[in-house]
This record gives structure tokens, sequence and C-alpha cells, in this order.
């Protein structure tokens, strides 16, 4: 259950976090590409709370009062930031239901042969529910995308639910 890379896609949903210096609940839009990502955090009412955008040249974060942060990797950058660790770099295969294939894994499977947790770099990432993506979206019956995932390591817990999935966005 590897991929090279992972596929370009976009994402509406909601998250939550809780344990880090600061928690936040409210909304996420994600784009990602390979070239990088665009990620919106939103606040309960939909208003712009901060930007991240990772390039190849590095990761930006600017926040609704226009403080603009910079860093090489987006942990660092939110913890910085926000308070929190955003683990970026394993979070775009984990909301495929991948595991990323730069390091070590353990995957749980279901009866249905889904994938219901992963364990990588730390995180373990437990899924519930999975929900098809459209037809005409993929070209292929039988795809889905895991509606809801909680990722917890060292005390902090992010809980994303997602409630429109674009695979190949961009």
């Amino acid at each position: 259950m590897t991929n090279a890379i992972s596929a370009d896609f976009g994402l509406i949903g909601r998250v939550s976090v809780k344990g880090g210096k600061e928690s936040f609940s409210g909304g996420v839009q994600w784009h990602h590409s390979g070239g990088g990502d665009e990620i919106l955090l939103l606040s309960p009412l939909g208003q712009t709370l901060a930007q991240i955008q990772r390039t190849p040249e590095g990761v930006y974060l600017t926040t609704s009062e226009h403080k603009r942060y910079y860093a090489t990797d987006v942990e660092s950058l939110t913890e910085q930031a926000l308070g929190w660790r955003l683990p970026l770099m394993g979070l775009q295969y984990w909301v495929q239901s991948l595991n990323a294939p730069t390091t070590a894994s353990a995957i749980d499977l279901d009866m249905d042969g889904s994938v219901a947790a992963i364990r990588q770099d730390g995180w373990e990432i437990d899924y519930s529910g999975h929900a098809p993506v459209a037809l005409t979206q993929t070209g292929q019956s039988g795809t889905t995308y895991p509606r809801l995932l909680v990722l917890r390591r060292n005390g902090l817990q992010i809980k994303l639910i997602i409630d429109n999935w674009n695979p190949g966005d961009r």
C-alpha cells in the first residue's frame, strides 16, 4: 500500500486540534499538487485565519493579521506560528489512505480491506468511515476516500473531517 508520488487533490473539510500550545477548530481547504500545497485554515464562520503555502523554496504562513512566517518545513512553521505541528509531508498521503513511501509504517485493514489505521513517523492515524468519490471525478467505480481521520502523537490530536474530495484537483 505505498505510493511513490501522492496524487494531486483538493479537499474541503473541518479540523479540530487539541493538545498543542494552542487549540483550533474550524474549516480547512487544501489544494495539493506535486509542486506544492495551499491550505486555508478558516474560522467556524468561514473567514481565513491562516494561509499555508508550501513551495519548492520553503513554506510560508500568513495570518489574518498579515503576519508572515517562513520555514523550510511545515511542522516547525506551524508550531512556531500556530502552537501545534501539522505533519503535512505524511498527511498528503494519509488523507488518501496511503502510507508515505519515505519511512517505515504499519497499516491495519478492516474486514472490508479498507485502511483502518496507519502508524508512521510517531503518528497514529485512525480512519472512521469512507465515502465514495463520484464516478465523474475518477472515471472508475468503487473509489472511496476517508471521511474522518484522527491523528495522534505525543498528546496532540488532530481530527480531520473531509466533506468534499476532488481527486486530480489543480
